[in-house]
């Protein structure tokens, strides 16, 4: 009898424990999942689909953009067109202007390694590019590669590897993601350009490229922007002689050390075949990218090297390029490095020097009429630089024609400064100041009575570590913030998650997600007002 009960009593306890467990058992994995989540991600707990009733508003929004050559999208090209302006203005915020805002987040359902730039289509699209930010020595990443993901999870439907170093023993560096207005990928990178199909992730035409004045071991192709006729016009950045590094960051290491950098070369490329239209060798090394935009009737092209900057035509019927003599501008000061890319801002080119760092002088925003190089204006918006310190702007300065603004960000200086131009004078005036640290682009998104600033924020692991340093081990953290871009007021701030990969973009996306890229992959932010 007593051993009767005790087995009775086993058995309930049996049931009971596995009724108990199979209530217990999600909320315990939740647990687990939970382990290293940012408050963000917890508050979020799953995939942001953002507010999906602003989709097709905004799709809707863009077909009315002015994007001649590229295909009509919230994000299609790089960095907003071909005058990669980084205005979104169909893009939505979606917190609150007045009150508090929260910041939900969620990570990549797929890894995506050394991940840089990420490109909307159309709603529920996106494309990314990773693989291409490899360390300077040893093993490396395969890629770049091109993958189509599920906007939402970021589950990946395909990916395309156009790489692998290890292999080839080529350089790597990073290349740009744009989408032509014939509905195709075109996608360059060290000397080879091909065209990716967007459904399938099939690779439809492959071209080798020259090297011009540089060994073709020491090209890549990164520049690619496309023209109104629909030309691609590519230019590339060369590494240093007597370097073997990896990576883009190579061209910074190796000018640093005093290597010799040779000369850029500049491509016109028919968008169908890819065969080579045009070619000319550049007089000076350009590592910064190139804008293309229209002056008076023709298709122009400016673009900044190590000490000027310059402006070149392309010519659809004749299938020329020509160099414009009237317009070559000594943009940088003795102690200044190479020109960021240049900015459109009404009648004026901005140029943003530091590109490759100082220890000497601080950077500045210099503008330069289109019509009269002799109409020249610069700022300091740092001031000068203290002993020890470094000046470093890596992207380019970012520009609103429709308020008059340009942004301008020195991470080496650890700020961002709004400026203000008079399109009238040429003069430069301070609007604010931002303790942001960043080396990355600085998007704007919203219509012209609502901009909104995107700037990610750098907190230094170790704050008595140099910025320099920092750069090249990443050894620090970094969150996304939302910023009124008339005032530079703090609207929204994320939590700091792993580093964004230097020089990349975090990407407005449909219903007011933006995309932040890492090299673990990404994450989804979605800023909304506090919930009382």
């Amino acid at each position: 009898m007593l051993i009767l009960v005790v087995v009775i009593v086993i058995l309930l306890l049996f049931i009971a424990y596995k009724l108990f467990w199979n209530m217990v058992k999600p909320q315990v994995q939740h647990t687990f999942d939970s382990i290293g989540l940012s408050d963000n991600e917890k508050a979020a707990n799953g995939p942001i689909p953002g507010d999906i009733s602003l989709y097709m508003k905004e799709w809707e929004c863009c077909q009315e953009l002015e994007m001649p050559g590229y295909l009509k999208g919230l994000n299609t090209a790089e960095i907003g067109n071909g005058e990669r302006s980084g205005l979104f203005p169909c893009a939505t915020f979606t917190g609150s202007w007045d009150g508090p805002n929260e910041v939900f987040a969620w990570r990549s359902e797929t890894s995506y390694e050394s991940c840089t730039y990420i490109n909307n289509r159309k709603p529920g699209e996106l494309y990314i590019v990773g693989g291409d930010f490899p360390p300077l020595k040893g093993t490396v990443p395969p890629g770049p590669y091109v993958a189509k993901a599920d906007a939402t999870t970021g589950k990946q439907v395909w990916r395309t590897y156009l790489e692998n170093a290890n292999v080839s023993g080529r350089w790597i560096g990073n290349p740009n993601l744009n989408f032509h207005e014939n509905g195709l990928i075109i996608i360059a990178w060290s000397n080879q350009i091909v065209q990716i199909d967007p459904e399938t992730g099939l690779i439809l035409k492959h071209k080798f490229l020259p090297g011009g004045p540089a060994p073709i071991e020491n090209v890549n192709y990164k520049h690619l922007t496309i023209a109104p006729d629909g030309t691609i016009i590519l230019k590339d950045q060369t590494r240093p002689l007597g370097s073997d590094l990896q990576g883009t960051m190579a061209i910074v290491d190796g000018t640093r050390k005093g290597l010799k950098q040779p000369n850029s070369n500049l491509l016109a490329i028919d968008p169908n075949s890819l065969e080579i239209l045009d070619e000319m060798a550049l007089k000076e090394p350009a590592s910064s990218p190139h804008i293309i935009t229209m002056y008076n009737d023709k298709i122009a092209i400016y673009f900044g090297a190590d000490m000027n900057a310059y402006r070149y035509f392309w010519d659809p019927i004749a299938k020329k390029l020509s160099k414009d003599d009237t317009w070559e501008v000594n943009a940088m000061m003795k102690g200044q490095t190479t020109a960021a890319a240049p900015s459109v801002i009404g009648d004026w080119i901005a140029i943003q020097t530091n590109g490759a760092g100082s220890e000497v002088l601080a950077s500045t925003i210099v503008v330069v009429h289109k019509d009269d190089i002799s109409r020249t204006n610069k700022i300091f918006p740092f001031g000068q630089l203290k002993k020890g310190e470094w000046s470093f702007c890596m992207p380019k300065p970012i520009t609103d024609p429709e308020n008059n603004m340009i942004y301008s960000a020195d991470m080496g200086m650890k700020h961002v400064a709004g400026i203000k131009l008079d399109q009238e004078t040429g003069d430069l005036e301070l609007k604010f100041v931002a303790n942001n640290i960043t080396n990355t682009f600085q998007p704007l998104i919203g219509p012209k009575d609502k901009r909104v600033l995107l700037l990610t924020n750098i907190k230094q692991n170790v704050k008595l570590e140099s910025i320099q340093i920092a750069m090249f081990t990443a050894n620090y953290t970094e969150q996304l913030t939302w910023l009124d871009a008339a005032t530079g007021r703090l609207l929204a701030e994320s939590d700091f998650f792993e580093p964004l990969i230097p020089n990349s973009l975090t990407t407005p996306g449909y219903g007011g997600r933006v995309y932040f890229p890492t090299k673990k992959g990404f994450l989804v932010l979605h800023p909304l007002a506090k919930k009382q």
